[in-house]
């Protein structure tokens, strides 16, 4: 369950981080037309800091599908060498989600 809580925490920093480096992205656009040479070294500094922070989600959004690929291969295999065993744990956490449920 941590690994699937890991995934989920992985994806939802990958998606803010894509609204902040859109963010940046348009804040950069809209200042395009200001001047000054420090202006200047400033957005291009921010731009270059950009292309790597895109880079890294790439990376990590890459890695993340791999990671989720792997786990559902592991988990077919498991279940397909392990069908009644999959079957009672299924059983159980239905079981556990319903009490759960009924007590509200």
């Amino acid at each position: 369950m941590e690994v699937l809580s890991n995934r989920a925490n992985k994806e939802e920093l990958i998606k803010d981080f894509k609204v902040v480096v859109a963010d940046a992205e348009a804040l950069l656009k809209a200042t395009a037309s200001q001047g000054g040479e420090k202006l200047n070294e400033v957005r291009a500094k921010a731009e270059k800091s950009l292309q790597v922070a895109k880079a890294g989600i790439a990376n990590a959004q890459v890695a993340v599908i791999a990671n989720a690929k792997k786990a559902a291969d592991v988990t077919d295999v498991y279940v397909h060498e392990n069908p009644w065993r999959a079957i009672g744990f299924a059983a159980g956490v239905g079981l556990v989600v319903g009490l759960l449920i009924g007590r509200r």
